[in-house]
């Protein structure tokens, strides 16, 4: 067989060569602006060519701070199209997380949507090896600024060549990308993805039991492309030749539904804070989003009353798990052929688990007692490995403890059914573990949002003179709805056995979350502490 490598700017040859008529559609401050893949193909070009005079070379690493919209696109290629490496920095990462990284990984140009300059100028003196800001801005000229050398991206790209050749005979295993994790505690930790990785698992995005994504569909990644690469679809839509829609900076659910009516969005993705958001946008209005093939969830657990819920309205919603670490694409919850006649409830509970593993991922689940069974009950962590699965973080002696023998320890503690579903129960830091057993924070969590009134859930640990540890809800409620403690107790009663039940099921305004959505329980465990104390 040819030995040939496997290269991030083949994929966007492939969407210039076939696929020219076919759009990226960005959301703007200006308004909705349209590129054809032609076009992105040209302007990445010049991007490319723009980034080599200023002296880029091959492993240096470029990072991003941008929205989803068609200059990060173009980004997405331009920087591995030289051999360069992609670094998409977290922009709600606090500032000093924000330096750390883009020292750790050493950047030496960072292109900036204006929206971020503040950001970087507050933090310029402490990422020293910074040689050159690019600004991404609407208006004709660099917005006054403190950085410096500083370069005004549409002026810059006028200097590159339209015909730029990208560099191809690379070794396919050569670094194309960097991302970092929210790290809830300590420094973020780095992976760095190769252009072998991104090419298979955006292939893998494309297998018609996993996304499915094809050139039919208009797809409109949600989750930001600073986070895991926005999940690996903007690589695999451009190489199919998908429409892509980016909705750009401070989206509402409202802008969501818009847009996905407009554009006919045939598959959308975000975390589930963003689903709970749109629905309660399509509970208020009507909007035709009779387009909508599927919408892919990740990032955190959805509730039954948020897949049902979509599911109602003839949305298909589909379960999905990854981590940074990961690409992030390995679980996705699709029926299989002799599970089309079950009831519908029985399909819920089988759509509420992540799912089964996506082909080219091995697994296996780690217990107390070694291997657990495929009962559906046994708990263990989740151990992964596969050609797009990290082997280590990036120049960090914390991979050791997450490394081990050739496998990725996820961290997630998972049961699996005999049909090889996975259903993340925890974190194996959030699990509770009362008496000696263990207890799912997040099937609490999922109970408790499958409440008509409840908005958001989220159960923690605390401390137990007796029992070790003990579960505690707290509670979002709906707006225009109300709810007691006895009714929620009345409603978990028949759902779980007598010790999960929490202890105290306390009400708050809001949930703490992460820079991409997920719940904030570290912060949370503080805020209860001084709750009891406070109420003691």
């Amino acid at each position: 067989m040819m030995n040939v490598p496997l290269n991030i700017a083949t994929m966007l040859e492939r969407a210039e060569a076939l696929f020219p008529k076919k759009q990226v559609i960005s959301r703007m401050k200006s308004g909705i602006v349209r590129h054809t893949y032609r076009e992105i193909g040209e302007r990445t070009r010049r991007l490319a060519s723009a980034l080599k005079q200023l002296g880029v070379e091959i492993g240096d690493r470029v990072g991003t701070l941008a929205w989803n919209h068609h200059r990060h696109l173009e980004a997405y290629f331009a920087i591995p199209g030289i051999g360069a490496v992609l670094h998409t920095i977290n922009i709600r990462l606090s500032p000093e997380h924000i330096a750390y990284i883009i020292n750790h990984a050493n950047d030496r140009v960072l292109l900036i949507d204006e929206d971020f300059l503040p950001v970087i100028e507050n933090i310029k003196n402490e990422i020293p090896n910074v040689q050159a800001f690019i600004v991404m801005t609407e208006e004709d000229s660099v917005p006054e600024t403190s950085l410096s050398p500083v370069y005004h991206y549409e002026n810059l790209l006028q200097k590159g060549e339209a015909h730029f050749a990208f560099l191809k005979n690379m070794d396919e295993n050569s670094p194309s990308g960097i991302c970092y994790t929210s790290a809830t505690t300590g420094w973020p930790k780095g992976v760095v993805y190769s252009h072998r990785a991104t090419v298979l698992h955006s292939m893998a995005l494309g297998l018609a039991d996993s996304a499915g994504l094809s050139e039919t569909d208009v797809a409109m990644p949600v989750v930001p492309m600073f986070h895991v690469n926005a999940w690996g679809l903007p690589f695999a839509a451009v190489w199919f030749g998908t429409t892509l829609v980016m909705p750009g900076a401070a989206f509402t659910p409202k802008i969501l539904a818009e847009l996905m009516e407009v554009e006919k969005v045939t598959l959308a993705a975000g975390v589930p804070t963003v689903w709970l958001g749109l629905l309660k946008e399509l509970e208020k209005e009507d909007y035709d989003l009779s387009s909508v093939k599927r919408i892919l969830c990740g990032g955190a657990a959805a509730p039954k009353g948020l897949i049902r819920a979509f599911e109602e309205r003839g949305i298909p919603f589909v379960h999905a798990y990854g981590m940074t670490e990961t690409s992030p694409l390995v679980v996705l919850s699709r029926l299989k052929s002799y599970q089309q006649h079950l009831s519908k409830n029985e399909k819920l509970d089988i759509r509420a688990k992540q799912g089964f593993l996506v082909p080219g991922v091995e697994m296996k689940v780690i217990g107390k007692d070694g291997d657990v069974s495929w009962n559906g009950t046994e708990m263990g962590e989740l151990c992964l490995r596969g050609p797009w699965i990290a082997s280590e973080y990036y120049h960090d002696e914390r991979s050791k403890e997450s490394f081990r023998d050739g496998w990725l320890y996820t961290g997630d503690v998972v049961t699996v059914d005999e049909e090889g579903f996975i259903k993340i129960v925890d974190r194996t830091k959030d699990v509770i573990k009362s008496g000696g057993e263990w207890i799912s924070s997040v099937d609490l969590e999922n109970a408790l949002m499958a409440h008509e009134a409840v908005f958001e859930a989220a159960v923690v640990a605390v401390p137990h003179p007796e029992w070790q540890e003990r579960p505690v809800a707290c509670v979002v409620v709906k707006e225009g709805k109300t709810v007691t403690k006895d009714e929620l107790y009345d409603f978990l009663r028949p759902q779980f056995a007598k010790w999960w039940l929490p202890d105290e099921i306390v009400f708050v305004d809001e949930i703490p979350k992460t820079s991409v959505g997920k719940f904030l329980k570290t912060k949370l465990r503080e805020q209860l502490r001084s709750y009891f104390t406070n109420t003691n």
